[in-house]
């Protein structure tokens, strides 16, 4: 019985070779950035003949079976052919979600956490997240957001905070509080249109206020809620690298020896990482993706992990001495599985001694090798995610043709969810074709256009404003509205949504929710 350490220098050895740009490819195309509608939920795969998609329900009903399905290991066909055999057979859950999650139905990727709405990869400990990407640590009231991470609470439309609390529509701010439309901010409270100050309160554009002073231009600028929107867009997208060492790319903090690391969290020894760290850190990654927890590393080629270690071209939670695997939580010592619970020393979803395991696996590799398949990501054609709703190609400069070339997926068409006939209709701004459309065509017609259908319900303007005291008010019939934005998307408030705008005084909002998150996921290379 050898130790595989030989295998997993070669597999380093050619994760190595890879560009920034390869990792993009190879790994970011496995982190979805759209949900699809299906009959009985949502799903992180779009419905093709590429995945059998299964009910989350009903697929861990069956979980147990799955160590009974599994496959022998075939020598006359590849290892990416065996695997996509197995995967074949038994299929996926629609998404990565711990069964016992409270109120977690309509999140992706979502463990340890409750009360998560709309929101993709949500972890440890977290509470009341809505349209929001990667939350983890003990984050509770999280809204519109990106990397919301270590304990923070109360933040709205922003990108990049640690242990922070009520942010409001900024970007990378790290342990501080009450801060609005600013970036770059370290240890500071009571900011407003600042950018990259330490340990600073009372600032506006950067300049320093008496305290009473500061408050009553706060309360001016926090009138101007029809420019809330505009304010954020002009916050400055590019980070600083924060009291880190040795490191390019961009808001890598408490970091050191990283190469091409973005939004990374007390980061050692890493190549080609992005959303990767954890309070207590992280060390010897590379080519990963979404990845945290304490005192865990080498992970190689790897995305959605967890308290994992010695692990390679997998996507999985929870596990040690993985190889291409998928979805597995507490296992350790498998290669090419999928979606097992509490196994060790498996092959293809197949239990082995721990002798015949390692016989078995020093086998597969070094068949991999002579196919000149190890340390290789799974190809294209067996990719299941349409790229281009992936985060490949919102940070990558990927064309149409070039990726569909390689095998990988496209979506054409754009994603339109029909609305009830009856729905009433409520337009961000009416533009002159909208009203002339709407004043000469009856409503709730089902031959109209989703986004023109249903009955006219004025403008988001009129639903919300100061009142006669001054108080900042939104009428609570919008929840019963569907809204329209300018490029046609639609979408609801939720009672917790708006609850949240009123108790912080803030504009509805004026763009799809998943355009929020995308708003603060652009430009940060």
């Amino acid at each position: 019985m050898q130790p595989l350490k030989i295998w997993e220098e070669k597999i380093k050895k050619k994760r190595y070779q890879s560009s920034f740009r390869d990792f993009l490819q190879d790994i970011a195309s496995n982190i979805p950035f759209v949900l699809y509608k299906m009959p009985f939920g949502i799903s992180r795969f779009p419905p093709t003949e590429r995945i059998k998609i299964f009910n989350n329900l009903e697929y861990e009903k069956d979980r147990d079976t799955l160590i009974k399905r599994g496959n022998d290991y075939d020598f006359e066909i590849n290892f990416f052919q065996n695997y996509k055999n197995l995967i074949d057979k038994i299929g996926v859950a629609a998404t990565m979600q711990d069964p016992k999650g409270e109120n977690i139905t309509y999140g992706e990727a979502v463990r340890f956490s409750k009360n998560v709405y709309l929101s993709f990869i949500v972890i440890k400990s977290c509470e009341n997240i809505f349209y929001t990407f990667y939350s983890q640590e003990e984050c509770k009231n999280v809204f519109n957001s990106v990397m919301v991470w270590d304990h923070s609470e109360i933040i709205y439309f922003s990108t990049a905070i640690l242990k922070s609390y009520k942010i409001f529509y900024s970007r990378y701010i790290v342990n501080s509080n009450n801060i609005w439309f600013s970036s770059n901010l370290i240890g500071c409270s009571e900011c407003i249109f600042c950018d990259n100050l330490h340990n600073q309160k009372y600032c506006i554009k950067n300049k320093e206020y008496k305290k009473e002073e500061y408050f009553l231009k706060k309360e001016e600028i926090l009138k101007e809620k029809h420019n809330f929107q505009d304010y954020y867009n002009r916050v400055n997208k590019k980070a600083e690298n924060i009291s880190s060492e040795n490191v390019s790319g961009n808001f890598c903090v408490y970091s050191e020896n990283v190469e091409n690391g973005y939004f990374c969290y007390r980061l050692q020894n890493a190549r080609n990482a992005f959303f990767v760290g954890h309070s207590n850190g992280r060390k010897n990654v590379l080519d990963t993706i979404c990845s945290d927890d304490p005192g865990f590393g080498d992970l190689y080629g790897c995305s959605n992990m967890g308290s994992a270690e010695n692990c390679y071209l997998s996507n999985c939670f929870i596990g040690s001495n993985l190889f291409y695997c998928y979805d597995l939580l507490d296992c350790h010592h498998c290669i090419g599985c999928i979606s097992l619970r509490n196994k060790s020393f498996c092959i293809l979803n197949k239990e082995y001694s721990k002798e015949e395991w390692y016989d078995l696996a020093h086998k597969i590799f070094a068949s991999m090798e002579k196919d000149k398949i190890l340390g290789e990501v799974f190809p294209a054609s067996m990719n299941p995610l349409y790229f281009n709703d992936t985060l490949a190609h919102l940070f990558g400069d990927f064309k149409k043709d070039e990726i569909v070339e390689k095998g990988f997926m496209w979506r054409d068409e754009k994603i339109k969810v029909d609305i009830p006939e009856d729905a009433e209709v409520v337009y961000v701004k009416k533009t002159p074709v909208l009203s002339d459309i709407l004043e000469n065509t009856p409503p709730a017609r089902s031959s109209l256009p989703p986004q023109l259908r249903g009955t006219q319900g004025g403008v988001l303007l009129e639903y919300q404003g100061f009142d006669e005291n001054g108080v900042w008010q939104i009428n609570p019939e919008i929840l019963k509205k569907v809204i329209i934005d300018k490029n046609g998307d639609y979408y609801k408030i939720i009672s917790q949504e708006y609850d949240f705008l009123m108790k912080y005084g803030l504009p509805l909002p004026e763009i799809h929710w998943l355009e929020r998150i995308r708003l603060g996921l652009k430009n940060n290379l």
